[in-house]
Parts: structure tokens; sequence; C-alpha cells
């Protein structure tokens, strides 16, 4: 490594993004391009950074195999910045795996992160919970152990366990103090203001309370039949039947869950379920089927019955209904929970995470960006979407989790 290398490795390793390019701006070997993708990344300049590290990575001989998989890693970094989630996963952990075959054991450790990062960004739970539960914590240095924290607190915090993640919020907060890195003390701050925000809204008939995340761990551990507006299904206990593929049902679950222990009108349930005021026949006729439907699915948790007027619902052994919307209502919460995390979205990026084509994606883009909900930077491929942060509660909850059934 020359001395001008070295010089710019050191100014970055501080966060001296400037006096690094002061070294190696006008260079074009493959470690400059490497270390100026690196600083174009610290400033922002995501697609250029992405540009150099694969210009950096074919200029690397075979024979320099670490210096490649280093900048597979970083721009494996930068794609995740950038919410570009289309990558393969297996490039990543080839990388990891030459990295630790080199005893690079940081940077190998650093990639196998990055690829938990990607998991939870795609709502893969379990799949983040078992790659961390295979790291060794004892091998990470102060930012690197931030950030696995970090990972650790929200895999618990997408599966309701709030004390383990304020457990590893405690020890994401003391790395990042050891660590000094101003980022991720900001991220750790966050993170733990976020528990004690609202994250959802109880609805009983008129009323609306608003419960923290504790809140609705205690009502989900309390054995009530919950109608989940927030993940689009019903929990009881251990079982979770997810209706986000099934509009028509949830829409007809929240509405009997909204009026517990009541029943609804079958015309109301007709406005609600196919969103028209002037039911006929043809609405009643698929009312009756799509109740059946609902009927067959929630057979383990409830029954579905039919009144004089309408339809009831009426938990099994005795459970009380509780039924939990989003503090923003809307079919666009999901997506919305999503773009405030204040990071440039790409459709492809925000279809992945939903798990939703991308035309349905774009539709719903358009749709907002109509209402100034959401504003795009860019144009083409490089078109990315931006909206500001929901202040005053917490996404959890909006986030995509893929939640196992009972």
């Amino acid at each position: 490594m020359d001395s001008l290398i070295a010089a710019a490795a050191r100014a970055l390793a501080v966060g001296d993004v400037l006096g690094a390019l002061k070294h190696i701006s006008l260079r074009d070997d493959p470690p400059a391009l490497a270390l100026r993708g690196i600083a174009m990344a610290q400033l922002g300049e995501h697609i250029r950074a992405r540009e150099l590290l694969r210009s950096a990575a074919r200029g690397f001989g075979t024979h320099e195999e670490l210096a490649k998989a280093r900048c597979i890693v970083a721009e494996a970094e930068v794609a995740l910045a950038m919410r570009d989630l289309s990558g393969s996963p297996r490039t990543l952990a080839a990388a990891s795996t030459t990295l630790a075959a080199r005893a690079d054991s940081a940077n190998a450790l650093h990639a196998r992160l990055i690829a938990v990062r990607r998991l939870l960004l795609l709502g893969r739970i379990d799949e983040a919970a078992s790659a961390l539960a295979r790291l060794d914590a004892r091998f990470l240095p102060p930012p690197l152990l931030a950030v696995a924290e970090l990972a650790a607190a929200e895999v618990a915090l997408r599966s309701l366990r709030t004390a383990p993640a304020r457990a590893a919020l405690g020890r994401a907060q003391a790395a990042a103090e050891r660590a000094q890195v101003p980022a991720l003390l900001a991220e750790v701050a966050e993170a733990r203001a976020a528990l004690d925000r609202p994250a959802a809204r109880r609805i009983r008939g008129d009323d609306e309370q608003l419960l923290r995340l504790e809140d609705v761990e205690a009502l989900i551990a309390s054995g009530a039949l919950v109608v989940d507006a927030c993940r689009r299904g019903v929990r009881a206990d251990a079982t979770w039947l997810s209706l986000t593929r099934r509009p028509v049902l949830f829409a007809l679950a929240r509405a009997l869950g909204e009026a517990w222990p009541g029943d609804v009108d079958r015309n109301a349930l007709i406005e609600r379920a196919f969103r028209t005021r002037r039911p006929n026949e043809t609405h009643r006729a698929r009312l009756r089927v799509e109740i059946g439907r609902l009927r067959a699915l929630v057979t383990p948790i409830a029954r579905v019955q039919a009144t004089e007027r309408g339809f009831a619902l009426t938990p099994k052994n005795d459970r009380p209904v509780a039924v939990l919307v989003p503090p923003i209502d809307g079919d666009q919460a999901s997506l919305l929970g999503l773009l405030g995390d204040g990071a440039a979205w790409s459709t492809s990026g925000l279809a992945l995470a939903l798990d939703a084509s991308q035309r349905t994606v774009q539709r719903a883009l358009v749709e907002l960006e109509a209402t100034g909900r959401v504003r795009s930077i860019g144009r083409a491929r490089a078109k990315r979407w931006l909206a500001p942060p929901l202040a005053g509660f917490t996404t959890i909850l909006l986030l995509p989790a893929s939640l196992r059934p009972g």
C-alpha cells in the first residue's frame, strides 16, 4: 500500500472525507477507486459510489481476491443505503466466506450484518434472527457491535418482545458510546425513543385508545382475539391468520370486530367490503359467499353467526375482541411506514419489501404523490421515492413481517 492510499484510508477511518479525496481524487487505480467509492458513499452520493466500487472490483486481479471481496461488501452496504434489495445474497455470502478464509474477520462479520439488515427490510424476521444467532459478538469491534445489537433490537420489536428489545438497545448504547460514532448514537437514541411512542390505536365502538408497543404486547398476551389492521390479520394466542392478500375478508373481520359484542347490518357490511352504497341482490349473494369463507377461516378461534339483521363475531372460549388499527389509517399505511425511515427507496425495493408487484406499488406512489404525502427524485431507473418522517409515533407495526401462521 503506497503512502497516499494509506493516508486516504486513515482519513476515511476518522470521517475526514474531503481530506481523503485530496490524496486520491485524480487516481484511477483499483485501490484509489475503492477508497473514492467509500468516500462518495459517506457523502451520500450512492450512485457514484456504486459505480466506483464496481470499477475497483473489476480492476483487482484474480490474485487480489481479498480486495475484491471488500469492494463487494462495500457495494452491498451502498445498495442497502439506496434501498436496492434486488441483488443476490449469494454474492455477499461468497465475499464473506472469502474474507473469513483470509483472516479478515471484521469485514466478514460486517458482510453478515449487511445480510441481516437486508432480511429485516424484507420483513423476513425469523431468518434475520437465525443469522444473528450465528454471529459471534466477541470478535465485533464497537461500531459493528452497536449495529448488531440494533438489529437484535429490531428483531425483538418486530416480534413484539419489548423486554429483549430494551436490553439489546442498552447494549447498543454502550457499544455506540465506545465507538464514538455520532450517527450510531443518534440511531440508538431514536430506537429507544420509539419504544415510548404510540404504535397503534385500539378501537372500542366510538372510542379510541393509543397503545405503545408494550401495551400491544400485553394485549396479545392477554388471550384476546385481536383483529390487527396494522398487519392485516386475526390472532388469538399463538394462532395467526393472515388476510393480507384477502382484503374483502379482512374488511368483514374488522367490521365485525368493531361491532363486537353486537352485530353488523348486512348493508353496512356490503358497504365496508365492496365499497358501494347501493347494494343489490348480486352484492347480497356475494356477501353470503365471503362470509362463508371468513367463517371457515376463523373456525379455530371464533364463529361468525347470522343474526336477524346481519352477522356477529363470537370468539371461542369467551375471549374479548380487540381491534388494532395503525396510527395512520388507510390502504397505504405500510408503504408510508417504509418510506418514513428517511431513506430514498426504489420502486423495486418497495415491491420486494411489501411482497407486491411493482405496478401495484407504482400506482400507490402516484396516488400518494398527488396528495403530497410522498415525492420522487431522479428519473427513469434512478428514480427514488421519499416521504417525511411520521413524527409522533412508531412505525414498527406497519413494517412488513412474515409472521408464522398458527
